[in-house]
């Protein structure tokens, strides 16, 4: 399929051939017809990657304060490849579409089903889109493809008027007379409201008469009389502000021109340093209109489709989206008189350098155009280079093109022993960056392809939790060799059928607990080495907060315990030599904090030696304290390794104290993997330890729930 993209360090925006997308679980394959090129929003965005360094740092300081929280937090390397990989990635470009459904995942939708869709994470400017169900609303008849494409600017403009609350007859300025406000002058005089236009662009204005609106005027601050005089004195009952500019300028005169106790909604991208006086002296309301509705950034609606109940939230961003498209087939509304550009896919590059002021030529509404071409259908692999695969070295296939895997994994796997032979990953834009920047052979978005390519031997997983087992048991079942990043399954169900295809395959298979091949681990179990009573350990991980709707925290990626614990337990066992056996484990609780039942927990757990060990997950501690503190002792010793960069050891009177470089071991792992395949010996972490630790996971959340303790058979 085409798809329209930027690269994030140039800024070009290109034009090319990836595989199209598969039909996500509960949601619908599109082959689109039009798009639409979100001006104001597109142009901001593209305008940021054709920034250089220096003047995006001193425009995106948040993003600034993210680097420098990863170099406290994960070191100069790690750092160092999250930039680059960030700024040698491409990004998928549009927000707005509508087309025809192709494959369908849900009861809402059929095969050939005319849809809109909404959303920058799906809605695409690409020939095929895989949209969750709740992202799209049935066309009605009557309405173009061309004309739908607009309804995600349709429900933006649409929540705007409904925060604003108005009434019949009521006066409403709109300060903005881009494509957003446009849309919303038609939308309050098919709600019987009196409005009045503002913009710096009289071709604007025009438009905006055209469209419906009473009156006009030129955005400055003299247009406060002009409006006062619209209102008959009064001020208007609320003003929305549909403009994009970095300026304070609107909202201030939007203070001035508003009634008291009036409404005053920002829409579009203002200025926002809010003077208090006028609205001490007016009592109004300054309210913030969240995109397309109720239900934004909401994973739980806009992923997994659970709709609010209609009877409680009566307009939703699908309800929006729909009652748009309703007002287009009633005629209330025209969106024929705001495209002013229809331009092939092929010709996208045009479009942006249109909206990025390349050329004289006005523009408004600019329309993308696809063609009808059987062969968008296809996932199949793309290629990246010729070749065949070197006799002497390992095909790998890789699936799952995140953060975590192009900084900690993908790094440490460039060797001479393996070939990048294919990557997997569920978009086309993202599998692309890192197939190119990697050196993969060949992209793809089915996984399937890996399992089918016989040069692949090695199979790693670095995909969200809920698809490890699946993929495990997959690999393991063609015949392949596995490396998957933790969890290794979350269920028990799960880890049955990863136990059946390890036992029937005989593959092997290795979990991404990277810590025991650390140096400062490795350097404390050969102090403890020889020991002939257990040890008893502590294990502090100051964790940090994640926000409730991170996927992490989403019970159906298995929490944080199953997710991420099961590194500190697997470290443990590594330092008795023994696997857990039994675990208890308690939580804070309270009505107060802000807390997950799995944020602050400790976990007891006793090993098969005698050996016990608690592991202290702490999600509420100051962000200044390093994440990982470990305390082991025995037979006199004792041994402190604080995250990763310092190890004391002490016996007697004496102490040996020791520093690192920080390094979690991913390195020493994936090199003590590729070892093993190369000299055909066992992976590095047997099996039984990996099904004892991923087992003890599961003990401790029912531990947590019951109040028990469980013991492990």
């Amino acid at each position: 399929m085409l798809q329209v993209f930027q690269h994030q360090n140039s800024g070009e925006v290109l034009v090319e051939e990836l595989p199209g997308p598969l039909c996500p679980p509960g949601g619908i394959l599109v082959r689109v017809h039009n798009s639409l090129i979100s001006a104001g929003t597109e142009r901001s965005s593209v305008a940021k990657a054709e920034k250089s360094l220096i003047a995006r740092a001193r425009s995106q300081k948040d993003d600034v304060k993210t680097v420098l929280d990863s170099l406290r937090k994960d070191g100069i390397v790690a750092t160092y490849r999250k930039v680059m990989n960030a700024l040698n990635a491409y990004r998928p470009l549009g927000y707005s579409t509508a087309g025809e459904v192709v494959q369908s995942g849900t009861p809402q939708f059929n095969v050939g089903d005319r849809v809109a869709c909404a959303g920058s994470a799906c809605a695409y400017h690409a020939e095929l889109n895989a949209v969750p169900a709740n992202l799209a609303a049935p066309i009605p008849e009557g309405v173009s493809f061309e004309d739908a494409a607009y309804t995600t600017l349709g429900a933006i403009a649409m929540q705007g008027v409904r925060q604003a609350d108005l009434r019949l007859g009521e006066n409403v300025a709109v300060i903005g007379l881009g494509l957003l406000g446009q849309i919303a002058v038609q939308l309050l005089k098919a709600s019987g409201c009196r409005v009045i236009g503002l913009d710096i662009d009289k071709n604007a204005l025009e438009l905006a008469e055209k469209l419906g609106a009473d009156a006009t005027a030129i955005s400055s601050p003299d247009a406060v009389q002009r409006v006062l005089g619209f209102s008959r004195g009064k001020g208007v009952d609320a003003v929305l502000i549909t403009a994009a500019t970095s300026s304070n300028e609107p909202l201030e005169i939007a203070l001035k021109m508003a009634r008291r106790k009036a409404k005053v909604v920002v829409v579009g991208a203002v200025g926002m340093n809010v003077p208090r006086s006028p609205f001490y002296e007016k009592e109004q309301e300054l309210l913030i209109s969240c995109s397309y509705g109720p239900g934004r950034y909401d994973p739980n609606y806009e992923e997994h489709g659970h709709d609010y109940p209609y009877e409680y939230v009566r307009w939703t961003e699908q309800r929006n989206m729909q009652a748009f498209l309703d007002l287009i087939a009633s005629g209330a509304i025209d969106m024929q008189m705001l495209t002013t550009h229809r331009i092939a896919i092929n010709d996208a590059a045009k479009a942006y350098d249109l909206i990025m002021g390349r050329g004289k030529e006005p523009y408004l509404g600019i329309v993308l155009e696809y063609p009808e071409r059987r062969e968008t259908m296809s996932v199949t692999v793309a290629p990246q280079r010729k070749g065949a695969v070197h006799a002497g070295k390992i095909g790998m296939g890789f699936v799952g093109a995140g953060a975590f895997a192009q900084t900690h994994l993908l790094p440490h796997m460039r060797n001479e022993s393996i070939d990048f032979t294919m990557l997997a990953g569920a978009t086309p834009v993202r599998v692309r960056s890192v197939a190119e920047n990697f050196g993969f052979r060949e992209f793809t978005t089915d996984f399937k392809q890996l399992l089918n390519t016989n040069n692949i031997k090695l199979v790693a997983c670095a995909t969200r939790h809920d698809t490890h087992a699946e993929y495990v048991t997959a690999a393991l079942n063609a015949g392949k060799d596995v490396f998957v990043e933790k969890p290794l399954a979350l269920t028990r169900e799960e880890l049955k059928q990863v136990d059946a295809a390890y036992r029937e395959s005989g593959g092997r298979l290795l979990v991404g607990f990277n810590r025991r091949f650390s140096p400062p681990l490795l350097k404390m179990k050969e102090f403890f080495s020889g020991r002939q009573e257990p040890l008893a350990m502590s294990y502090r991980v100051n964790a940090g907060a994640i926000p409730a709707t991170h996927w992490t925290q989403d019970p159906a990626q298995g929490g944080r315990i199953i997710g991420e614990a099961c590194h500190f337990i697997d470290t443990m066992a590594f330092l008795a030599d023994a696997d857990p056996v039994g675990v208890h484990a308690v939580s804070v609780r309270s009505a107060a904090a802000n807390l997950h039942l799995q944020d602050v927990v400790s976990i007891s757990v006793q090993f098969g030696d005698g050996s016990i060990g608690t592991v202290h997950y702490f999600a509420n501690g100051a962000k200044s304290l390093g994440k990982e503190y470990l305390e082991a002792h025995g037979e006199g010793r004792s041994a402190i390794m604080d995250n990763f960069k310092t190890l004391n050891l002490l016996w007697g009177a004496k102490r040996n104290d020791l520093s690192f470089d920080g390094g979690k071991g991913h390195a020493q792992e994936i090199a003590a993997m590729i070892g093993a395949l190369k000299h055909g010996g066992e992976f590095p972490i047997g099996y039984k330890t990996l099904h004892a630790v991923t087992e003890a996971t599961f003990a401790a959340v029912e531990s947590l729930e019951s109040g028990q303790a469980v013991s492990l058979g």
